[in-house]
């Protein structure tokens, strides 16, 4: 079981998530580190465990309302040896090896650093496109839910072939919200995509939900408020 932690950009603070509710999200209190710094907090995360893998959510962006582009780079220039998935709402961040970034026609093949990885959100796509991501090896797909309703075009979320290798299932409504998985829609989810590594978002509360995510077959899990408040221990992590 993968754990890989997650941190929400808004306003150039690292924020708590809570429901996908991002009107309210403030910059976070956390006793991994001592600001809402984005450094600050992946530093934090790293003194906890030596994860090889974050999840960055950058929150403006995906609102059209800004970005972090520059913050992103620095975090993958700072962190080398930690893999960055990213969704920026399809904003397409492009980093240049010496840290200079721009922005770029969309498309995941804009992220240049090699420890940065694209991160396509449901939410963000047309609802008449579904694109064909299946032959794109560094991109990973998040199916966005909203209680019941898929975000996103129906199409992709019918069609597995038009996956890539890594799929995310983000249920914003249980973010920070500590109500467990969704188990059922992660079990549907990956019955329909054999071979693909399926990764589970929102409402993670504790070791017996990774281990109950363990025995359906998901992959790992993106976890936030569950690291933050102490829930998931050091030994736990290790365990997992």
């Amino acid at each position: 079981m993968r754990i890989i932690p997650v941190i929400d950009l808004k306003g150039g603070h690292v924020v708590r998530a809570f429901r996908g509710e991002r009107a309210s999200y403030a910059p976070i209190v956390t006793p991994l580190a001592a600001s809402s710094t984005p450094e600050a907090v992946v530093a934090g995360f790293l003194r906890l465990y030596d994860f090889d893998t974050l999840y960055v959510a950058d929150l403006d962006a995906i609102e059209r309302c800004g970005g972090h582009a520059q913050t992103i780079c620095a975090l993958a220039l700072a962190f080398p040896q930690v893999s960055f998935w990213v969704d920026d709402g399809g904003a397409a961040l492009q980093c240049e090896p010496e840290g200079s970034w721009s922005d770029a026609a969309p498309g995941p093949r804009a992220f240049r650093l090699a420890n940065l990885a694209p991160v396509i959100g449901s939410e963000s796509l047309a609802a008449d496109r579904a694109p064909d991501l299946s032959h794109e090896a560094r991109a990973i797909l998040s199916l966005d839910f909203r209680g019941d309703a898929f975000l996103g075009p129906r199409d992709l979320l019918d069609d597995p072939r038009l996956w890539p290798s890594r799929v995310i299932v983000m249920t914003l409504a249980r973010v920070g919200a500590f109500a467990g998985p969704d188990l059922a829609l992660l079990s549907a989810v990956a019955r329909r995509a054999p071979g693909r590594e399926i990764y589970a978002a929102g409402g993670l509360r504790d070791a017996r939900d990774l281990e109950a995510l363990a025995r359906i077959g998901v992959a790992g899990a993106l976890v936030a408020s569950a690291l933050h408040d102490g829930r998931l221990s050091r030994d736990d992590l290790r365990s997992a």
